[in-house]
C-alpha cells in the first residue's frame, strides 16, 4: 500500500491505535506538514472526503450534481431505518413483482436489511416503504406523513416536485431510479455529516463494515464500510454511472465515477484511491 493519499489517511486514522506500517519509498515530492495531497482522479470522477472534525475536501468533479441512484436507500434509513432494523425486516426477492423486474433476473433470494443494501435491491426497499406508508397514514395522516418524508429528501429533490405535492405511492424513482433525486459527492457528504443523520453512518459501521473490504487484520477491529450504487445518466437512456459512500470511524468518503462504470469498478477505484488492498 502506498501513495500520498494513503500516507495522509494513515496519519489521520491510525495515530490513535499506534500502528506503524512499513511504506515503500515514494517518488512524489514531499508535502508540507499537515497538507492534504490531492488524489489522482480519472476524467469525470468526483471525490469528497470528510476527516476528523468534519473538514470536507473535494477533488475532481466533487461538486458536480448528478442522479444519486441507489444512494437514496441510505436516505430511507434516515426515515425508517431504526424501525426496519429493530423489526428485523426481511424480504424475498424472486426477480419480478408486478411490472417491476429486478436487475438480477433470478432475484436476490431472501434478504435482510443489510443484504438489501449490499445488493441495492429496489424490490425489497419498495416493499418495506409501502408497508411504512400504510402505517404512517394510519398513525399520522397523509399530510404529516408527507411532511416527514419531504423534509428528509428535500436536499435531493430540488424543485422537481410541484409546490402542492402530496404523499405519493412511492415507486422506483424514490429508491434511485431515473433523475428525481440528485446530489454531488460533496452534497451527500454534507448530508451524512449533519447530526440528525448520524444514525445512517452508524448503521453502515454496524452492518456493512467488512462486507467489501477486509482490513481488520491490519488496522484492528473497526473496518471500512461501503455502500455501492448505480445511477442513470441524464439524456442517455440505459447508460449508468456509479457511486460509493462509506467510512471508517469518523472519516467519511463519497466517490462518483462517470458513464459506463459499474458498482464493482467504482469500489475498486475507491480502494485504489485510499490505498486499500485490492
Amino acid at each position: 500500500m502506498s501513495g500520498p493519499v494513503w500516507r495522509f489517511f494513515r496519519k489521520t486514522l491510525l495515530c490513535a491505535c499506534g500502528a506503524v506500517l512499513p511504506l515503500a519509498a515514494q517518488p512524489a515530492k514531499p508535502q508540507p506538514e499537515g497538507a492534504m495531497p490531492a488524489p489522482v482522479l480519472k476524467p469525470g470522477e468526483g471525490l469528497a472526503l470528510a476527516l476528523e472534525g468534519g473538514d470536507i475536501r473535494t477533488f475532481g468533479e466533487g461538486r458536480a450534481v448528478s442522479p444519486m441512484g441507489g444512494l437514496a436507500k441510505l436516505v430511507w434509513l434516515r426515515v425508517e431505518g431504526s424501525t426496519w432494523s429493530t423489526g428485523n425486516a426481511k424480504f424475498r426477492c424472486q426477480g419480478a413483482a408486478g411490472s417491476l423486474t429486478c436487475r438480477n433476473p433470478p432475484g436476490h433470494g431472501n434478504l435482510t436489511l443489510a443484504m438489501a443494501l449490499e445488493e441495492d435491491c429496489d424490490q425489497a426497499f419498495l416493499a418495506w416503504i409501502a408497508e411504512a406508508r400504510t402505517r404512517w397514514v394510519t398513525d399520522f395522516g397523509p399530510e404529516v406523513a408527507w411532511y416527514r418524508v419531504a423534509e428528509v429528501f428535500e436536499p435531493f429533490l430540488g424543485r422537481r416536485l410541484p409546490a402542492n405535492a402530496s404523499l405519493p405511492v412511492f415507486s422506483t424513482p424514490w429508491v434511485g431510479d431515473g433523475e428525481l433525486l440528485r446530489t454531488s459527492p460533496e452534497g451527500f457528504l454534507q448530508w451524512l455529516l449533519q447530526p440528525e443523520n448520524a444514525e445512517v453512518a452508524a448503521f453502515g459501521r454496524r452492518t456493512l463494515a467488512g462486507t467489501w473490504v477486509e482490513v481488520s487484520a491490519l488496522f484492528g477491529k473497526e473496518n471500512w464500510w461501503f455502500k455501492t450504487a448505480t445511477a442513470s445518466v441524464p439524456g442517455v437512456p440505459g447508460a449508468t454511472s456509479a457511486w460509493v459512500a462509506g467510512g471508517r470511524g469518523s472519516t467519511l468518503v463519497v466517490l462518483h465515477i462517470p458513464r459506463g462504470k459499474g458498482k464493482p469498478e467504482a469500489l475498486a477505484r475507491l480502494r485504489e484511491i485510499l490505498g486499500l488492498k485490492p
